[in-house]
């Protein structure tokens, strides 16, 4: 749905386009701002949900956000923890961690951006983000306000998309558009270049969500000589395609666009799913957050029907969502079980990312903790 934001500026009543990757709502008040804004007062009117359109230097718009964000980081000073103090749940811990989260991004994000019909940003040193934005939005079409925060994400993406990352079990670089979730946890990567190939999967494999075509690149890679790769996001088959047509594998990769499963059966079927049952709150949380599992469950109920005689299916998992208990361990089995399917080998690796090591994390307990699994199912 397009929604179109007013303001007044210099005694006259001003339209445009409202562009938010997240489908937020614009705010329902806007005032400009300009360098003459203090941090404080930005915060302030933020929090009170009124948005701020920058009319300032671009690179001074840049360090009041910054500011807003020290604002919005800085927390009382914990209290002393006393022998009676009740240790906190995962479960409450995450969401909390997550009400937090959305609430920091909603503040952070009512200091806006204007941008002209043809991705230009009429502000004093303002960068050129033009084909950024072409990547990002496709041919430029009419003026629009931006969250400055999901303009720097736009740039980012931008940046990665040009350097790719670094894929070690892959040797090659992998470039992620914006979007699309960049493969840079690279454990869940390693297990399936390490996992035994199934009889039968040398002739034909399916890659289910694949994104980036990282997995789809690793199995043809391994002599797998025909991979069907989907995914139901447009972002993602662009990235996919683009990604194995650079490492020419788009003879042996054949993308499609699909919810799951591609017609037919195959001997392997791959699916590295979002591995927390959560709703996602922005296009890229998709790649994270699976509302009531359901790419997980729809991967299960469907695995055996696709699968060849003697066929296996590799469910890549993380055992995060089970340490934040959001799923147990036995609701997993029992609906691996209900799917008519049984396990016959799990792999597991510990992830080594940096959060891992990050004790001011809210969620550094479970992370630490966290196993990435490879789960070897077979129709029952």
């Amino acid at each position: 749905m397009q929604h179109t934001i007013s303001w007044t500026e210099d005694g006259q009543t001003r339209h445009a386009n409202w562009r938010s990757e997240g489908s937020n709502p614009p705010p329902k008040r806007i005032v400009t701002a300009d360098d003459t804004m203090t941090a404080d007062t930005a915060f302030r009117l933020a929090s009170e949900g009124c948005g701020l359109l920058w009319r300032g230097d671009f690179q001074n718009g840049r360090q009041l956000l910054q500011a807003m964000a020290r604002r919005a980081d800085s927390r009382p000073a914990k209290k002393k923890k006393t022998a009676g103090d009740t240790p906190p749940i995962a479960g409450q811990a995450f969401h909390l961690h997550r009400q937090a989260q959305s609430q920091r991004a909603r503040t952070l994000g009512m200091l806006l951006i204007a941008f002209e019909a043809d991705y230009t940003i009429a502000l004093r040193r303002a960068p050129d983000v033009a084909e950024a934005c072409r990547e990002a939005y496709g041919p430029p079409e009419q003026p629009f306000v931006t969250p400055l925060r999901q303009l720097q994400g736009l740039i980012g993406a931008h940046e990665w998309r040009k350097k790719g990352v670094a894929v070690a079990a892959l040797g090659e670089r992998i470039h992620p558009h914006y979007g699309v979730f960049a493969p840079v946890r690279g454990e869940y990567v390693s297990l399936v270049a390490d996992a035994p190939l199934p009889a039968g999967a040398r002739q034909l494999a399916f890659d289910i969500g694949t994104g980036t075509g990282v997995l789809a690149a690793l199995l043809a890679r391994r002599g797998i000589e025909k991979i069907i790769a989907t995914d139901q996001d447009s972002r993602a088959l662009i990235c996919a395609r683009e990604n194995l047509a650079r490492l020419g594998l788009a003879d042996t990769v054949e993308v499609l666009q699909a919810d799951l499963f591609p017609p037919g059966r195959a001997a392997l079927i791959v699916c590295n799913p979002p591995w927390l049952p959560a709703r996602p709150n922005s296009a890229i949380d998709h790649a994270i957050f699976d509302p009531d599992s359901r790419m997980l469950l729809g991967f299960l109920n469907g695995l055996a029907q696709h699968l060849t005689a003697g066929g296996e299916g590799w469910l890549i998992l993380s055992d995060l969502a089970e340490l934040l208990e959001l799923r147990s361990r036995t609701q997993l089995l029992a609906a691996i079980q209900q799917a008519g399917l049984k396990v016959v080998d799990r792999l597991d690796i510990k992830p080594s990312h940096p959060r891992t090591a990050d004790e001011s994390d809210a969620l550094h307990a479970a992370r630490a903790a966290e196993i990435t699994s490879l789960w070897r199912l077979t129709a029952a």
